[in-house]
């Protein structure tokens, strides 16, 4: 058998060849035949490759192609010597001819339109090359299946393959800083129309009469051309797919201009709105319209793009996902705030979060926002504890395990400690009238589980849905403090003591209790019978004393007066007493207050009245505290006022004085 080294005298890279005087007749005039045929695409570029002669396109006809030609090329071994002369010219002519050509189109552009007619031209150029090669790849082809040998070529075992791979990577290493403006022209303009058409064809109504301008093509409604603009799109991504071409020369700008429409039709779908869900409504949105556009760019009847179309979705549903959380994560302060009427939000966001690995930015964002709106001089500690209430409930639905409250509100905490009337607050707040998030946790009646800094025993009565703590818990604490719902042991928490809360009620009840000087004990009571399920009745065994003081002293007072011996009743005014038990009331502050010697006088008959009673017992008076009734006579009308003993001595000196002074 000869070889083709017989007969090539000499051959080069460009695919510029020499051969002897001996090359096959039959042979030559294939290749004539298969060079004349590319030398067509060349246009105005001249082809210079001698095969014995000079070859032009003034060749004449076609040789014959039958089977004999192909079975003496094979027996000459001219398979690889052809291919490899063809493969060369054509990269050759792609680099020098085609492919600037092809990127020419993509400068002077005008307007978005201008751009979209630009982008198809420069497609339907690509695809009219590929089909004028076609002939010539399915000669080769039918040279290979007849030599039985198949060489692989830049990776790619077919002739078409290989002449993609050349195509793209050709076109790819001439690629022009600005061809993504064109690109995104065409999308942009084919994205709206869709988006346009769509609308119209499932909002159909009256109010349409008025509309003089299209909003896909913004040509007049008589002379819309969205059909026209779609039928271009769908062709030429159609060629575009052919060609192998789609994912390199648009895929990003397809995944860039999804992902902008995402992110603003999240923002304008749920702005400022906390009391929906909208995790349904978004997917809905991304299968029907952005999955709906994406079916138009990869065709969806055609099986080879049916995978692309799969994981293209899978991107964007996850993209979906992060930015619709990223979104609900700016907004969690504002979320946390308006808790529990924002909890369709908070169950978006626990639903978004096993989705996606953002948890390590939630707890970034909202500590820095804690940080930057909530834990300053400027905000009351009452609002603190407020929006450190709405939190934990509010993180509790998004983590039930609790680690994620553990560590975003671990600076709220420190806070809390630093401020000095942090307890006082929190204990007004479990015990005042009126709505109230700690008097509503305090109704619940649930004992107090503090953190004791030492782990306990796990409960495995559920061990069968048990599930490990995340990554970025706290191996010091265990799963069940951190999981405790109690609003109020979390709150106690804070100080790591309960004394500390049982001590301020105290000084709270001393201070309502002698401020009000009533006997009417009983909302007192009532809260003090809810503390002592949470605190324990031993904390609260001084309180309850207290209370008992305050009962004794109506019952003493009472009798008192009622008995005719101790004359109580035929005083100038009337006097009552607060009986103390020193040694269980908080220490009070010592005030030095001179009192009229009227009232003086009325005191000591209590006193004395008092002794009788009690026998071996008898009274140390705190004159400053308490409250007197008096009357004002004015000019014109008369006050009745409550005061302070202090206040009440300064209105008698008044009376008492002498019109000389």
């Amino acid at each position: 058998m000869t070889n083709m080294e017989d007969y090539v005298q000499s051959f080069t890279c460009d695919g510029y060849c020499v051969l002897n005087t001996q090359f096959p007749s039959l042979a030559r005039g294939f290749l004539r035949t298969v060079v004349r045929m590319i030398c067509a695409q060349e246009a105005a570029l001249p082809m210079s490759c001698n095969i014995g002669l000079e070859v032009n396109t003034e060749l004449p006809g076609n040789c014959p192609e039958d089977d004999n030609l192909l079975e003496e090329i094979n027996g000459l071994n001219l398979n690889k010597f052809i291919e490899d002369a063809l493969i060369c010219r054509i990269e050759q002519l792609m680099r020098q001819k085609i492919t600037p050509e092809f990127w020419s189109r993509f400068s002077g552009r005008k307007t978005e339109i201008d751009g979209f007619e630009r982008f198809k031209d420069a497609v339907d150029y690509l695809y009219s090359t590929l089909t004028h090669f076609l002939p010539i790849l399915e000669k080769l082809e039918k040279l290979r299946h007849i030599s039985r040998i198949h060489h692989v070529i830049y990776g790619e075992d077919t002739l078409l393959g290989t002449f993609k791979v050349i195509m793209t990577s050709t076109l790819l290493s001439q690629l022009p800083l600005t061809h993504q403006i064109i690109t995104e022209d065409f999308y942009k303009v084919s994205f709206k129309v869709f988006c346009n058409t769509d609308k119209s064809d499932t909002d159909q109504d009256d109010s349409s009469e008025d509309v003089v301008q299209c909003g896909g093509c913004s040509h007049e409604i008589e002379q819309c051309q969205c059909q026209s603009i779609l039928s271009v799109f769908h062709e030429t991504n159609r060629k575009l797919i052919e060609l192998d071409l789609l994912e390199r020369l648009a895929g990003e700008v397809i995944t860039a201009l999804i992902h902008i429409r995402i992110e603003n039709h999240v923002q304008e779908s749920c702005k400022g709105s906390f009391d929906t869900s909208y995790i349904s409504s978004l997917e809905s949105w991304l299968s029907t319209v952005v999955m709906g556009w994406l079916t138009h760019v990869y065709n969806e009847n055609a099986a080879s793009t049916q995978s692309s179309i799969k994981k293209f979705h899978q991107k964007i549903s996850h993209f979906l996902y992060e930015t619709y959380t990223r979104t609900r994560i700016e907004q969690l302060f504002n979320i946390i705030i308006e808790y529990p009427d924002s909890q369709p939000a908070v169950e978006d966001l626990r639903i978004c979060l096993q989705k996606t690995d953002l948890r390590s930015y939630l707890t970034q964002k909202l500590q820095r926002a804690l940080e930057t709106r909530l834990l300053h001089p400027g905000v009351n500690t009452p609002d603190v504890l407020t929006a450190y209430v709405a939190a934990i409930r509010a993180l509790r639905q998004l983590d039930p395990t609790g680690v994620l409250l553990e560590t975003v509100t671990q600076p709220v905490r420190c806070y809390l400690r630093w401020r000095d009337d942090t307890v006082r607050c929190v204990v007004t707040s479990l015990t005042e009238e009126g709505p109230s998030e700690l008097a509503d946790e305090l109704v619940r009646g649930e004992a107090l589980q503090l953190d004791e800094g030492t782990p306990s025993d796990e409960d495995m009565t559920n061990w069968e849905t048990w599930n490990p703590d995340p990554v970025d818990a706290d191996p010091s604490k265990t799963s069940k403090s951190r999981r405790t719902s109690d609003i109020i042991s979390m709150l106690v928490n804070v100080y790591g003591s309960k004394e500390l809360f049982v001590n301020e009620y105290r000084t709270l009840l001393a201070d309502r209790l002698l401020s009000q000087f009533s006997y009417n004990t009983e909302k007192e009571i009532r809260y003090l019978e809810l503390l002592k399920l949470r605190f324990g009745e031993s904390q609260l065994h001084y309180c309850e004393v207290m209370l008992k003081d305050v009962y004794d002293s109506k019952r003493i007072n009472a009798h008192l007066h009622s008995d005719p011996n101790f004359s109580l009743d035929k005083q100038q005014f009337p006097s009552t007493a607060m009986i103390l038990s020193a040694q269980f009331w908080p220490p009070f502050k010592e005030e030095t207050l001179e009192l009229p010697s009227v009232v003086k006088e009325h005191l000591q008959i209590y006193t004395k009245a008092f002794e009788t009673l009690k026998g071996n017992r008898t009274l140390n008076w705190k004159p400053h505290l308490g409250s007197v009734n008096i009357d004002i006579e004015l000019k014109d009308r008369k006050i009745n006022l409550t005061v302070s003993p202090i206040h009440a001595t300064i209105i008698w000196h008044f009376q008492t004085r002498s019109k000389s002074d």
